[in-house]
């Protein structure tokens, strides 16, 4: 293969004492650069690997996926909720200021035509925006959609740059915690019914933790960043935490020791009683509104049969600006569940937990943000963790060897004698027509048992065979396929 000298090749020769190794060398380079660019022919070498933090899903990954999304939408509609769509990109000052510490992973798109805009890092800022925009002071509704993080992702814990969330949200002024206790119930009926194993929803308020806060010293400009450490102690421990407190927040020694006392608390409705009698909190107006709000919820949640898996938990902080009021985070229990396995460093198999997979709380202000005039619309909602969950999904069908239908289709139109397409074509569209889900293979003159080996394959149940005496008779014989049994001819 022969190679054109390039102009800054050729440039090279016109420079005294320029020796033929520096040539050689320039020379190199060049070819390094053809080589990556591709040949002769121009044809440009693509790398073939999806972009970080995304991922392809096959029929299999999808049809589980499927099935998840039929559990979660079922549950949201049996709950009354009607459902809405946004754009996937916002104006850029929709989405800033709403997030705290984690409006740095927005993802901040080029100007395109005057507009800065930002792709949607959640549900919940686009649907604040849409009701003020339209005016709307009550809707219960759901949005099933991807968001975008300019997260480091950790795609074995379900942990991704572009995923989706299932959202259920209630908006409009309603009596204090029926709506809140809807959704917790909601969160409860969806990961019972995907059968995930044991989990628990961690319940706290955003008043009972900056109540707790300022009785505890923590100074007022302070509170949202050191509710963000506070929410690293599901990842943390509480050393940890400590030290993020006092060495880069500022706090002091003794307000951070006096929040691990609280923080360490666990409980259900006995716990919100016990710190309203308690002496510090008791001064707080903010924690004692919580406290009873908890209270109140408890209440309601005993009778919606949801109480075995709630925890009223001072821990739980949530780290987004925009919560008022209760928040809740939901996580799974058992050992057994996760969604890869390392080798550690004995050379044992550890599980990976997948964190929560489940959020939610009350957030007031958000939609008067956007308001002209401030007006506030309360709402609650809960978003599903779509992602982490599908994660355990599919872990467990390949634990379990399980054989995952890819289609849905019931009956497969056969022939057992050559020269019967036309005939297949008929009934096959006949079937069609009336509804019914069928396939037929794209051969003049397949072989029967190619027909019948496609069928078990796809795991379709039925298969309808056509013959020569069939088509005299004016009957299509129809055999199950798992059995081999011909139970019908019709």
């Amino acid at each position: 293969m022969g190679f054109r000298a390039t102009p800054r090749v050729r440039s090279l020769h016109s420079f005294p004492g320029i020796t033929v190794a520096q040539i050689d060398e320039e020379v190199a380079k060049l070819l390094q650069l053809k080589a990556q660019i591709g040949g002769d022919d121009g044809k440009h070498q693509f790398v073939l690997k999806t972009a970080k933090g995304t991922r392809d899903y096959n029929p299999k990954q999808m049809a589980i996926r499927e099935k998840v999304f039929s559990t979660i939408i079922g549950c949201f509609k049996r709950h009354g909720a009607e459902t809405i769509d946004t754009p996937v990109f916002e104006l850029k000052e929709t989405l800033t200021g709403k997030y705290g510490e984690d409006s740095k992973l927005i993802y901040d798109l080029k100007d395109q035509g005057g507009e800065l805009l930002s792709l949607r890092y959640d549900l919940t800022v686009p649907f604040a925006r849409y009701l003020a925009m339209n005016k709307i002071t009550n809707i219960k509704r759901y949005h099933i959609a991807k968001v975008y993080r300019r997260d480091n992702p950790a795609m074995t814990r379900g942990r991704y740059r572009e995923f989706y969330q299932c959202d259920f949200d209630i908006a409009g002024q309603y009596d204090a915690m029926i709506p809140d206790a809807e959704c917790l119930k909601i969160v409860h009926e969806i990961l019972s019914g995907l059968d995930l194993g044991d989990f628990r929803i961690k319940v706290n308020d955003r008043r009972i933790l900056d109540g707790m806060f300022a009785v505890c010293g923590v100074p007022d400009d302070k509170f949202r960043t050191i509710c963000s450490t506070v929410d690293k102690l599901d990842k943390m421990p509480w050393e940890d935490v400590r030290k993020e407190m006092v060495n880069e927040k500022g706090l002091s020694e003794e307000a951070a020791d006096q929040i691990g006392e609280y923080v360490s608390l666990q409980g259900g409705m006995d716990l919100a009683e016990r710190l309203l009698q308690d002496q510090k909190m008791s001064q707080s107006k903010q924690a004692c509104a919580g406290l009873s709000d908890i209270k109140l919820l408890f209440s309601y949640l005993q009778l919606f049969q949801a109480t075995d898996k709630v925890v009223f938990d001072l821990s739980l902080a949530r780290g987004l600006d925009y919560y008022t009021g209760i928040i809740y985070e939901a996580v799974l229990t058992q050992a057994g569940v996760a969604t890869v396995s390392t080798e550690a460093q004995n050379g044992a198999e550890e599980s990976v937990s997948v964190g929560s997979v489940a959020g939610g709380g009350r957030y007031d202000g958000l939609v008067g943000m956007f308001d002209p005039k401030g007006r506030k619309v309360p709402c609650v909602g809960v978003s599903i963790g779509i992602e982490r969950i599908f994660s355990i999904m599919e872990q467990k069908a390949e634990a379990a060897a399980e054989k995952v239908r890819t289609t849905e289709v019931q009956v497969m139109v056969a022939s057992a004698q050559k020269n019967l397409l036309e005939e297949r074509l008929q009934l096959v569209s006949e079937l069609w027509n009336a509804g019914i889900k069928a396939e037929v293979m794209y051969k003049k003159n397949p072989k029967l048992l190619s027909q019948l080996q496609h069928c078990e394959e796809s795991g379709i149940p039925l298969v309808a065979i056509l013959g020569e005496q069939e088509l005299k008779d004016g009957v299509v014989k129809l055999r199950v396929v798992a059995s081999r049994e011909e139970p019908i001819s019709l």
